[in-house]
């Protein structure tokens, strides 16, 4: 499975051109922070939870869905902190999770922030669903890269940071659970896992979905407003574009229409 994800995620994010900044693969969900440079997201998750879902049905020897059909979570960060937030966030989630105790006992894929220094990753072609004689690469190269935050930092700086505030995060998270009473799953009973289980609590549902993150109130208020001018300029140009007018501008950050239609996109 670990080979799967990061084999996938390596061919998705080199026909793509997202960069990596850190990832971390749960029982049924994973978390990434990326930085999309041409606008090209959808096409990597669509290309990503594609390939995955075709070799894990293999490699399970089943047919139906992998991924649930609800649009996926993605969240724009605002500021450099916010952005090493999600990042803690990301590399400590086994942890915050009360399945592993060390974010390092996770047995699923967690990225490190040394793995940022560390130059391409090599991971083999998985052992199902691709063919030997394909198109696919026989070895795809993950590379994770540092994200642009933080300029007075050197990389060694920066990653020390990331790793001390991730190791912070997650001795709070060992601290709840002593307080708390609660177990960690632990790394053998993961593994028991079945795939067919399913969690036992519930999710909240009808809940607000966050497409921005920032500490920092008015620049969240900003960020938001940037959003809320965009959908309105769309709705505008794309209700033109629905009358027959042809030379309409779309707003920069339209995807869909740019790739379905050709129209006329404002450059960012």
């Amino acid at each position: 499975m670990n080979t799967i994800f990061l084999y996938c995620c390596a061919d998705a994010a080199e026909r793509t051109g997202v960069l990596l900044h850190g990832i971390s693969v749960l029982s049924n969900h994973y978390h990434a922070v990326v930085t999309d440079v041409l606008g090209k997201i959808p096409e990597f998750m669509a290309h990503l939870n594609k390939l995955v879902a075709k070799c894990v049905n293999v490699s399970l020897g089943r047919w139906e869905n992998v991924w649930a059909v609800e649009q996926p979570s993605l969240v724009k960060t605002v500021d450099d902190q916010d952005v090493l937030d999600k990042m803690v966030y990301t590399l400590a989630n086994p942890v915050s999770s009360y399945l592993v105790s060390h974010g390092h006992k996770w047995p699923g894929v967690r990225t490190t922030p040394a793995d940022l220094l560390a130059g391409e990753i090599e991971v083999p072609m998985p052992a199902v669903f691709f063919r030997n004689n394909g198109v696919m690469p026989a070895v795809a190269r993950l590379k994770l890269t540092r994200p642009d935050i933080f300029p007075e930092l050197s990389d060694e700086e920066f990653v020390a940071l990331l790793q001390r505030e991730v190791d912070e995060r997650e001795a709070e998270f060992r601290q709840r659970a002593r307080k708390a009473g609660i177990r960690f799953l632990g790394v053998r009973r993961v593994l028991r896992q079945r795939h067919t289980a399913t969690p036992t609590s519930h999710e909240p549902r009808r809940k607000l979905s966050p497409r921005v993150a920032a500490k920092n109130k008015w620049r969240r208020i900003e960020a938001l407003q940037r959003l809320k001018e965009f959908v309105v300029a769309y709705r505008e140009a794309w209700r033109r574009w629905k009358q027959g007018f042809r030379d309409v501008v779309f707003p920069a950050g339209t995807y869909a229409m740019v790739k379905n239609a050709n129209v006329v996109c404002a450059s960012p």
